[in-house]
């Protein structure tokens, strides 16, 4: 693909007429040696054809990578949902808490936002998001597996993203301990034992050592608490009016490689490790991820629009659940 790719880029590069230096910075925690990495090259290509020169630069710290691109020492930079908040609340919406259960649905909502149709609400004034790339369910990684309902959270010490205020209200929500934490530094402080509780997406479990925090006793709650995804945010100033839309709709065509990706990564996961809910928990932590969404929206922190989006999309999965059955908000 690749390849095919870069004759493509070669022979149809010049007739669009001289090509363009763009810098992309990318957060990858294990940099240019990375999976989110490794798919930018491919993007790389496709924007060849368009009349750029992406320049990507890997970053194992995401804050740095979204400092460096509001600097506009970056064109476009590739973080997380959470991280891009600032720059589109719209798609920063996907990430939120319950919303995506599972690929199916993400792959729906990628297609559709993908879509010419949903253009005008990835764009702000002054930024666009180019594409949504899925990073797979997040979940529980407690380092004692008697914490296995909402009421054993309470008084335990979560790692929680600082700048993220939907994983704040949540950790507040069941009572827990907010212990301040990035993406650099998570997985460190669960596997010291500076934490009781971290979450985080498959993909992070061998990487970054996630299993020295699990050691004998721990375990990994398997409901997903939110679907992580990245996101590629541009300075619109920086690009053609059409570009956006191709970089879309081209990263769109990623996905099935990114969910082999985070496949993969999940099978890694030593199956003791599991820890299944019963079903009447399940409802129950539905409903009440259900509730925090809503406050959420209301205090402005989601995007209403992609709320009600993603409910659609979860009502078509699902049609019998209990929030489309009684038609709840």
């Amino acid at each position: 693909m690749r390849k095919l790719l870069a004759i493509a880029a070669m022979t149809l590069a010049p007739l669009a007429g001289a090509v363009e230096d763009r810098n992309v910075c990318i957060y990858d925690p294990l940099g240019s040696s990375g999976p989110m990495f490794g798919l930018m090259k491919d993007y790389r290509e496709f924007a060849l054809v368009e009349g750029y020169n992406m320049k990507l630069h890997a970053y194992t710290d995401e804050k740095i990578a979204s400092d460096d691109f509001k600097a506009e020492q970056c064109d476009a930079v590739v973080m997380t949902g959470a991280r891009a908040r600032p720059f589109s609340k719209f798609a920063s919406t996907i990430e939120a808490i319950g919303a995506v259960p599972n690929d199916d649905v993400m792959r729906d909502v990628v297609m559709t936002i993908s879509a010419p149709g949903a253009a005008k609400y990835m764009k702000t004034e002054r930024y666009e998001v180019g594409g949504v790339i899925p990073a797979g369910a997040v979940y529980l990684f407690v380092n004692d597996r008697s914490i296995d309902t909402v009421e054993e959270l309470s008084g335990k010490r979560i790692a929680t993203l600082d700048y993220d205020q939907p994983s704040i209200k949540m950790v507040n929500h069941v009572g827990a301990a907010v212990v301040p934490s990035n993406s650099a530094n998570f997985s460190g402080k669960f596997n010291n034992g500076s934490v009781d509780v971290a979450y985080a997406p498959a993909i992070a479990y061998k990487p970054l050592e996630m299993y020295k925090g699990l050691g004998e006793k721990g375990g990994i709650m398997r409901y997903n608490l939110a679907y992580l995804d990245f996101q590629l945010v541009m300075h619109r100033e920086s690009f053609g009016e059409e570009f956006g839309q191709k970089s879309r709709q081209f990263v769109s065509t990623l996905f099935d490689r990114a969910v082999k990706s985070i496949k993969h990564h999940t099978d890694e996961i030593e199956a003791h490790y599991w820890m299944d809910l019963p079903d009447e928990d399940v409802k129950k932590y539905n409903e009440m991820l259900r509730q925090v969404r809503i406050t959420l929206r209301d205090e402005g922190v989601y995007d209403g629009t992609m709320l009600r989006l993603l409910k659609k999309l979860r009502c078509k999965s699902d049609p019998a659940a209990a929030e489309c059955v009684e038609n709840l908000e």
